[in-house]
């Protein structure tokens, strides 16, 4: 599949939604379930102004739906793939940490492995003590 640069820039502000950290607190919480903003403030700690800019915006993008029900408002997850999406991008995450943690295990076993008399030894000179007796 080939995007065009109209396509692209849709995608780049797509995945600009989903880079705050807040944001994704605020769609775990709705996996669950509709909600509104106290519940979802309840389950993430976040404060009302924050869940309230970050439901607003996640709406924008389609991600969320907006119902109101009496007094509240309840909110829910348009495209349930973002869940997918996200632990994808967690999984390779993870594939990515241990290939890291494997290298730096390498790396420290070569450096236990080298010889430690033979560092520094090149270029010493003995000094000698002068005695002032």
């Amino acid at each position: 599949m080939t995007l065009n640069s109209s396509a692209l820039t849709q995608v780049a502000d797509y995945f600009k939604v989903l880079s705050e950290l807040s944001r994704l607190q605020v769609l775990c919480s709705l996996k669950s379930g509709s909600k509104n903003v106290t519940e979802i403030m309840e389950e993430t700690g976040l404060g009302q102004a924050n869940v309230s800019k970050h439901l607003k915006i996640l709406a924008q993008a389609g991600i969320v739906s907006r119902t109101p029900q009496g007094v509240s408002v309840y909110y829910a997850i348009v495209e349930p793939f973002i869940f997918d999406l996200c632990e994808l991008v967690g999984d390779r995450l993870s594939i990515r940490l241990e290939e890291q943690s494997q290298q730096l295990k390498q790396l420290e076993g070569l450096r236990r492995s080298e010889p430690v008399a033979a560092v520094g030894r090149k270029n010493s000179k003995k000094v000698k003590s002068k005695s002032y007796a």
